[in-house]
């Protein structure tokens, strides 16, 4: 069944998994009533499949429907990256051309901004040096062969890793991008020497210059299928079991979903599935708010994640990173910061409290979870400081404030000569802080002031730090979503399909061949239009967006903006070049419009439009008191002082109040600081104003 064909009265209840290291999300959508039910199932990192099915059994069961009813499913999926960070990918052989062995070894010759250039050691590469074979074989810049393919060391290549047992195989030559035919060549001679093998070709994964981006990516790419097959074959193989008739969509890293045969001809794309639905998430939030500009915080248990919306788009870039490998797929613009619900806090020797990036996971978790865990955490800090009632999940889970409070004074407080509470203060200040350098990447070394964006604060503790973060910034509204901890899940839901196709085609003025260019663009969305067809998108639901990567001359790297109407001309490449120099300007606050501009990347976006979720607003005419459960003692800065708790789902569209208070529902806990006014909107959003 194709994903985009069904008919709005076909599709009425869809349902979105997101699997992260500790629970698994689920949001199950009525398209016909706008119903909306959430439920949060712990994660099955053993067989992540089991989970996915668990979930599913959950939502249906709170929705009283039978899981056939279902007519989509979509999800998003951390086996590929976590696959990558663990390094318990497959045994990967590599076939490049003579003369390259030592690609990968030599990398870019940098080490990680944070890192001690003294201290630091360089990552062992995804391939070993003997699973690395040389091929005499050599294509020029233009395509043009210099040395043909020699087919009888290929076949001794595969025969060596048939004989090592080695199934996945990537093949990488020099300048495939515009000439694939040896690459192509070289998997069929690998298939019919060593059939059991799984073969990624860079010209299929990823046809841009830059061999060494594209050899990991394409190394990544076969490093992660065998295993990324068999998950998606378990996931298809229980839907049949249980009758489920429905397409199943996963997120990829770009912010768009894909049919699961695509997922496993590419599963690289997948390496950011997880994160990539929480900022569609937060971008669909935005709109409905009222807000297009919004800085979304994704605060989980390990890590936050934060992405930046303008004009509500987001943005893609092709220099992202998972673990120490640069990834050039066409992925969202995401900053990762190792702060989380259970990163721990500790004394240095130093004498330096840090927090994180180490974490105490799920299991044991924090000291308050009572599984063990005896280290101090963020989670154990807002616990001992009243932020979090005795319970979470909707007191489904009891939570020790004596564990805590000790855990707390016996690896922070006493070392620093502190109370339990003012410790906790010092490890939330500086989580805060962490946060706020993370959020400045995104936002200020991008251009924009996060002054002028609302903050959505998301996953299971943002809620918890979106208002602190929000004065820390200068920012003066907060949007916490009505499903905080399960926003990623609704991002799926509310996500197109989507496909990024790019070729280098390096034009360097004043010569530019509008014609190839042209041809180029063509030929991409000529790729673009065969997915149309294997995904089922009809041609009223199709769009197709081209871009360039463009640079000034004698730079080394390109930024990438919209092609300026639809064919390439004179006057819409002068165009476009104006584009890129105002997009320099904005960024780097200068530019240099004497200076000519090479054209060297060009990129077409494919977006399949699938049926929007359209929300249904809450009754309005409820009372605040109505909603308030008790009364908690809760620490700030100025001393302790009780605030009132409210049940999140028995607040009314329409209803004002004033900080402090605690907002508690089954996904998360919403902090409202001293001096900030609330009010909750028509979809249920709450507005944090804390100005």
């Amino acid at each position: 069944m194709n994903a985009a064909v069904e008919t709005e009265t076909e599709i009425r209840y869809a349902v979105a998994i997101d699997t992260g290291g500790t629970f698994t999300d689920v949001t199950l959508f009525d398209r016909e009533t706008g119903q909306i039910w959430t439920a949060k199932t712990p994660s099955t990192p053993s067989d992540p499949s089991v989970g996915f099915m668990n979930g599913i059994e959950a939502a249906v069961e709170k929705a009283s429907l039978e899981a056939t009813e279902l007519a989509q499913v979509f999800h998003g999926t951390t086996v590929a990256t976590n696959l990558i960070l663990e390094g318990k990918g497959a045994d990967v052989g590599l076939i490049t051309t003579g003369g390259f062995k030592h690609v990968l070894e030599i990398g870019r010759q940098d080490i990680p901004r944070r890192a001690n250039l003294f201290a630091w050691i360089k990552p062992t590469r995804p391939v070993l040096p003997e699973r690395i074979h040389e091929i005499p074989e050599r294509v020029d810049i233009e395509g043009n062969k210099l040395v043909p393919l020699d087919e009888t060391a290929v076949r001794k290549a595969a025969r060596d890793f048939k004989a090592r047992g080695v199934n996945a195989i990537a093949v990488c030559f020099l300048n495939s991008f515009v000439h694939p035919a040896h690459e192509e060549r070289t998997a069929e001679i690998i298939r019919e020497e060593h059939p059991d093998a799984l073969v990624s070709i860079s010209s299929d994964v990823l046809r841009v210059f830059r061999e060494y981006e594209r050899s990991i990516a394409t190394v990544l790419n076969v490093y992660v299928m065998p295993a990324v097959s068999r998950y998606v074959a378990q996931l298809e193989g229980r839907l049949s079991q249980e009758k489920i008739d429905a397409p199943l969509l996963i997120m990829k890293s770009n912010g768009g979903v894909v049919g699961a045969d695509e997922v496993e001809r590419v599963p690289a794309y997948t390496a950011l599935s997880g994160p990539a639905a929480g900022v569609v998430g937060a971008g669909f939030v935005g709109a409905a708010a009222g807000y297009g500009d919004v800085i979304g915080i994704d605060i989980g248990g390990t890590s936050a994640d934060i992405c930046l919306i303008k004009n509500g788009a987001y943005s893609l870039t092709g220099k992202g990173k998972i673990g120490d490998w640069p990834l050039a797929f066409p992925m969202l613009d995401i900053n990762t910061v190792g702060t989380g619900g259970g990163s721990i806090a500790a004394v240095s020797e130093t004498g330096a409290l840090t927090v994180g990036p180490a974490s105490a996971g799920a299991d044991p978790g924090p000291a308050c979870y009572g599984r063990g865990g005896e280290q101090a955490t963020i989670t154990d800090a807002h616990l001992v400081l009243g932020h979090l009632p005795p319970y979470l999940l909707a007191g489904g889970m009891q939570l020790d404030e004596a564990a805590s409070r000790n855990a707390i004074e016996q690896h922070v407080g006493r070392p620093l000569g502190l109370s339990a509470e003012a410790a906790a203060q010092g490890i939330l200040a500086i989580a805060d802080n962490d946060m706020v350098g993370a959020i400045r990447v995104i936002s200020v070394e991008r251009g924009h002031d996060p002054r002028d964006f609302a903050l959505i604060p998301f996953g299971g503790a943002g809620p918890l730090h979106g208002s602190s973060l929000a004065r820390l910034l200068g920012a003066q509204t907060v949007v916490v979503p009505p499903s905080p901890g399960v926003l990623s899940a609704m991002g799926l839901l509310v996500s197109q399909l989507r496909a990024d196709y790019s070729r280098t085609c390096f034009q360097a003025p004043p010569d530019f061949d509008f014609n190839l260019m042209e041809t180029a663009f063509r030929e991409l969305e000529a790729e673009a239009a065969n997915w149309f067809e294997r995904e089922g998108v009809p041609q009223a639901a199709r769009q197709l967006t081209r871009k360039a990567s463009l640079r000034y001359k004698h730079q080394g790297f390109e930024l990438d903006v919209d092609w300026t109407g639809d064919a390439v001309t004179a006057d819409t490449t002068a165009l476009t070049l104006d584009a890129f120099h105002t997009l320099h300007e904005r960024l780097y606050t200068f530019a240099q419009k004497d200076t000519p501009i090479e054209i060297v990347t060009l990129h077409v976006a494919a977006v399949g439009e699938l049926l929007q979720p359209k929300l249904s607003a809450l009754p309005t005419g409820g009372a605040l008191a109505d909603a308030e459960i008790n009364r908690h003692p809760v620490f700030f800065e100025d001393g302790r002082c009780d605030v009132p708790v409210y049940d999140r789902q028995k607040l009314s569209a329409g209803i004002h109040f004033e900080g402090p208070g605690l907002v508690v529902q089954l996904d998360s806990t919403t902090l409202i600081e001293p001096n900030s006014t609330v009010r909750t909107d028509q979809f249920g959003n709450l507005i944090v104003d804390v100005s």
